[in-house]
């Protein structure tokens, strides 16, 4: 089995759970047996692009010439059953879906945001949820909120991919949907039910759970749509030590507000930015993961690290978090999903603190029955055989 896996990187300067949900990803597979064909390209190469290349980068997202030639020349020589797309933008374009199936390929998509309908890909903007370009033909409230990159020239280029690929998205030949919210906005979008197939990511097992430590860690980006500002406000409306310790790591515009909540508060710590270990360390630490995002996050992998490393996490009830933590299905659930209002969150602290130690087991419990990588991919494994005509 031979699979081109295609994906344009997020830079690497800021933390992208899609970056490693591929790299991961590739290793399962790989481990698994299937012959992986990385096709990717990197936003961290525009500066260094020749300038012939540089020109034509405003038209990449619809067409992307450089990607396609390349694509071609991949697919011509290794002949791969399958190409599974993630990212396409801006270098690669979702024109590599037309390429692939020039080429005979069936494609499979993992949609990890809501691009195919909104510029940001985040239905967010302006510090709260936003379904304006929802049923355009073309999305031009995004040009006017400047909703791509801040630029309303690069924008109207992304509305207009929109626009174009509309019939692109439509031939796909299966979508991976991560979670049912995922699964709802394609159909919304007009992608028959029985192309849709739900399958959240998974991350590698780290192994038996370390005791649970105390307080709560919050590990984002600290940009508004990540909810610090919320969780701050629910934080505040509770004595200074009556919750344990508070640990906050990331960085990013809302970073000020972090220092000041340490600065003001002997249960605050800002962390900064920590690397993989000092993240596992922080894990370890704390009884609770925060994940209290405001708009329709799809899937935080920040919560798959907790459950994984058997620490339950309080969750606002929005985007994919609710399937997640399995709050709304048959057996344990992995945490407990709120309203994302500071008041629903200020009364849940405590409650999540006071039962953090017998939801621990539930939520590693949770980690290995449903995002295991064993279990999903396995399932993919399976999909791929499906849409290659070969069930062996």
């Amino acid at each position: 089995m031979k699979v081109v896996v295609a994906h344009n990187r997020y830079r690497e300067a800021i933390p992208s759970g899609e970056n490693v949900i591929v790299d991961t990803e590739i290793s399962q597979l790989t481990a698994a047996g299937v012959e992986v064909l990385p096709f990717q390209r990197s936003s961290d190469s525009i500066a260094a692009l020749p300038v012939a290349q540089k020109a034509l980068l405003p038209v990449s997202p619809i067409y992307g010439r450089a990607a396609q030639r390349d694509l071609a020349t991949l697919l011509t020589t290794h002949r791969p059953d399958v190409l599974h797309l993630h990212n396409p933008y801006p270098l690669l374009s979702p024109w590599v879906v037309r390429t692939a199936h020039a080429h005979g390929v069936p494609v499979v998509q993992t949609v990890h945001n809501y691009r195919q309908v909104c510029a940001s890909g985040l239905y967010f903007r302006d510090g709260h949820n936003c379904t304006d370009c929802r049923d355009k033909l073309i999305g031009w409230p995004a040009v006017r909120h400047r909703c791509y990159r801040g630029s309303a020239a690069q924008s109207a280029i992304l509305a207009t991919a929109l626009a174009v690929h509309r019939p692109t998205w439509r031939s796909v030949d299966r979508y991976i949907a991560l979670t049912d919210r995922i699964a709802a906005h394609l159909r919304d979008y007009g992608i028959p039910a029985d192309r849709i197939v739900v399958k959240p990511n998974g991350l590698p097992d780290p192994g038996e759970p370390a005791p649970p430590g105390d307080g709560f860690l919050y590990a984002a980006r600290l940009s508004p749509e990540k909810g610090l500002a919320l969780l701050l406000d629910a934080w505040r409306r509770h004595p200074d030590g009556a919750l344990g310790e508070l640990r906050i790591a990331g960085d990013g515009e809302l970073r000020p507000l972090a220092e000041e909540a340490a600065a003001e508060r002997g249960d605050v710590t800002y962390l900064g930015v920590l690397d993989a270990v000092g993240m596992a360390a922080a894990r370890r630490a704390a009884a609770v993961v925060v994940a209290v995002p405001t708009w329709n996050d799809v899937l935080p992998t920040v919560i798959l690290e907790a459950m994984a490393a058997g620490r339950p996490v309080l969750g606002t009830a929005v985007g994919g978090i609710p399937y997640l933590l399995g709050v709304e299905q048959p057996g344990p659930a992995g945490g407990w999903a709120v309203a994302p209002d500071a008041a629903a969150l200020a009364e849940a602290l405590p409650l999540a603190r006071a039962e953090s130690a017998a939801f621990a087991p539930q939520a590693r419990e949770r980690f290995v029955r449903a995002f295991h990588p064993d279990v999903l991919t396995a399932r993919l494994v399976e999909l791929y055989r499906e849409l290659a005509g070969n069930p062996e």
